[in-house]
């Protein structure tokens, strides 16, 4: 089977770069910000952007999909094709602290593909973060349900040299529309992660 890799570099890039306060459609690859409100047409999906967060612009967004690309490559040793990647939106508090989406079309070749291509992904980034000498610990992957659709989700755990942990990153995936859908939550405290995880299991979705 071929691997699909854009939960991979979704979740990567541990440390986002700090970003200037942006409220418009030139923060995403597709739909619309409208306020504080984010909508994809394309996925059905609209969710509020917490107070006082700041947009992600998609020139950053870029520039950390081109460094997990980078190291992803570097990791199996070949080169990979993003050229269907799309950023959606994505926030941050601080740079531990961030929310991200992303979807990419996805077509099913036989029953089963995409969870056995998120299975793979899953080592996938297991392998990665252990390769560059991470301590790293990864949750099971369970099922949730946000508006009356299920995601698989599970959690990885980075630790410092000093055992410390440095971050924790939860990851949401889901085949919607034809798309692999994922979203991506990092943080180092409780009360962000309750912000972004709050505006996003009261997201919706268009059935």
């Amino acid at each position: 089977m071929i691997i699909r890799y854009t939960k991979a570099l979704l979740i990567i890039i541990l440390l986002i770069t700090s970003c200037k306060k942006v409220n418009s459609n030139e923060a995403v690859d597709e739909g619309s910000v409208n306020s504080n409100v984010y909508n994809s047409k394309e996925i059905g999906w609209t969710i509020t952007i917490p107070n006082d967060w700041k947009v992600t612009t998609k020139q950053q967004s870029q520039s950390h999909t081109n460094k997990g690309k980078e190291i992803l490559e570097n990791q199996i040793g070949d080169n990979i094709n993003i050229s269907g990647l799309k950023n959606l939106i994505g926030f941050q508090k601080n740079p531990f602290n961030s929310f991200q989406s992303t979807s990419e079309p996805f077509e099913i070749e036989y029953p089963g593909e995409w969870k056995e291509n998120n299975i793979l992904l899953k080592k996938l980034m297991y392998d990665t973060y252990t390769d560059q000498d991470m301590k790293t610990d990864t949750s099971a992957t369970t099922v949730v349900n946000i508006d009356g659709l299920d995601f698989q989700t599970y959690e990885f755990i980075i630790y410092g040299p000093d055992g410390e942990e440095i971050i924790k990153q939860q990851m949401y995936n889901r085949l919607i529309n034809g798309f692999d859908f994922g979203v991506n939550i990092n943080y180092n405290n409780e009360a962000d992660k309750k912000e972004m995880l709050d505006a996003w299991v009261n997201s919706k979705f268009k059935k």
